[in-house]
């Protein structure tokens, strides 16, 4: 069976170049073109498509609030394709926020070539999209923060160990993930140190996103700075983040080497660091994500002392990265995403050299 897709752009140029790109595939099918969210409605009920690609800025109704009510009323699979995904990149972070499964943006100048050129991207982002697990959802309004019903676990400041450290993996599906894991967090928490893959220009705005919601602080790594409790740290689109030593301190380090796994930054690069230089201080995490990338560096890790959780499947948006990595015997346990930061820390609170008080 073809995946079967349903265009929504204003554009018609776009609506026809990404016609043609998705039926150069053989594995999925143009079931159906609309230039606005209200042409839209109608073809879903009509075509029932996989995967629905999505503009934001169009008449009659905008993306994002056809992206809400469809999420509310009718799940499905939504790669948002819009200029306006990279130009406000808040846009973006609220789009995923509301469901969508990831976003591809259009090229500035020759846009009939340059989206040509993203026809392996988008085939692939479409394909991920197709295979997504997607749950109707209850959102917060824009600006506040949603509760999980938990509590957050608490961590007395004078007992933290500055020695450890937890590591965390994701892709797609997976900003939203890292948002429910950090809004987790105490204040004292270990330092934490983030590979989520995200093209340069959206990294800054994701971690920015994250320092206002959190308790702890979140930024865009810049490489070279000292990893501290309480302190997140994101790989920056740009940029492999590795893990490095100077003395007693942990640092952070950048490096634009070639893509590992397709990927710069990569999960890999970051485990894999962090197995030769803090052993069993860390702890890794691998949530939601598409392909393998982190599976062999989380298993260095293992083996290297670490102690590593990996996201369940029935809490995933694609299973893919967390299943490579139980596959190959690196995941020392499997939780839903809600319950890994309790399990984090009831870890570190058992295995610190100062007791974490949880």
């Amino acid at each position: 069976m073809k995946i079967k897709v349903l265009i929504v752009d204003d554009s018609a140029l776009i609506r026809s170049v990404m016609k043609e790109i998705i039926n150069s595939q053989p594995d999925m099918e143009v079931v159906g073109v609309a230039p606005d969210p209200i042409v839209a409605r109608e073809l879903i009920k009509q075509t029932n498509p996989d995967v629905l690609t999505l503009d934001v800025e169009m008449p009659r109704m905008d993306g994002l609030d056809f992206l809400e009510k469809l999420m509310r009323l009718r799940p499905m699979p939504v790669l948002m394709v819009s200029s306006l995904t990279e130009r406000g990149s808040e846009i973006t972070m609220r789009a995923l926020e509301l469901g969508a499964i990831d976003f591809v943006t259009k090229p500035k100048l020759a846009i009939l070539d340059g989206m040509r050129d993203y026809t392996e991207m988008i085939s692939e982002k479409i394909r991920t999209a197709s295979k997504a697990h997607i749950k109707a959802r209850v959102l917060p309004a824009p600006g506040t923060v949603a509760q999980a019903g938990r509590p957050l676990p608490q961590v007395g400041n004078t007992f933290i160990s500055s020695e450890k450290l937890i590591i965390i993996g994701a892709s797609t599906g997976g900003t939203e993930a890292i948002k429910e894991f950090l809004l987790r967090m105490p204040s004292d928490c270990p330092g934490i140190l983030i590979t989520q893959h995200m093209p340069e220009g959206f990294t800054r705005s994701f971690a920015q996103r994250l320092d206002g919601l959190c308790k702890i602080s979140v930024v865009e790594s810049a490489g070279g700075e000292r990893i501290l409790p309480g302190h997140a740290y994101i790989a920056p689109g740009h940029s492999h983040l590795s893990l490095a030593r100077s003395g007693a301190n942990y640092m952070t380090r950048l490096d634009q080497g070639p893509p590992v796994n397709r990927h710069r930054p990569s999960v890999d690069v970051l485990f894999r660091s962090v197995a030769v230089n803090a052993g069993k201080n860390a702890v890794g995490v691998i949530l939601t994500g598409m392909g393998k990338d982190g599976a062999l560096g989380m298993l260095e890790m293992k083996q290297a002392g670490a102690y590593n959780f990996a996201q369940d499947e029935a809490s995933c948006v694609v299973f893919g990265m967390p299943r490579e990595a139980i596959a190959v015997g690196a995941a020392d346990e499997v939780a839903p995403l809600l319950d890994l930061p309790g399990k984090v820390l009831g870890y570190l609170a058992a295995h610190s050299s100062r007791a974490l008080r949880v």
